[in-house]
């Protein structure tokens, strides 16, 4: 990766409506610029989950504007990281590409109580990530 370069991660979950769009939010909020970030699903949502809003906007991050994005094979091709949370055999993968799968909980149709837990599990793996991708200093 040359200097001018940003890593970039996509996140992939079914419905892009929960557990990716609360990594995204994380690295961005985290990494600010340091990262370019995405996220999308196999089978998008028409919104967010109403609990997730509401469990990131407790670590003061809005995800309310938030829309849910259909996963795109150049999606998956212009990331350096692709990062899937439970959408199984539905993720395209290309060679030269470093996945990992995140076994999480699905927080669909789980109230915010739920959803807490799942929200900072996330947040301590964003922290790893961006210690291997875009540690502090580098731009």
């Amino acid at each position: 990766m040359s200097d001018t370069a940003l890593p970039s991660v996509l996140f992939v979950c079914v419905h892009n409506a929960g557990r990716s769009q609360m990594a995204a939010a994380f690295l961005t909020h985290l990494a600010g610029d340091r990262v370019k970030v995405r996220s999308a699903g196999s089978a998008p949502a028409d919104t967010v989950n109403p609990a997730v809003v509401a469990a990131m906007a407790e670590v003061g991050i809005d995800v309310s504007a938030e829309v849910p994005k259909v996963l795109t094979v150049d999606a998956v091709q212009a990331s350096d990281v692709v990062i899937t949370m439970g959408c199984g055999d539905t993720c395209p993968v290309f060679p030269g590409k470093r996945y990992l799968d995140w076994q999480l909980t699905d927080p669909a149709g789980q109230g915010v109580e739920a959803v807490r837990p799942i929200r900072d599990e996330i947040e301590q793996r964003i922290r790893g990530l961006i210690g291997e991708i875009a540690p502090a200093g580098q731009s």
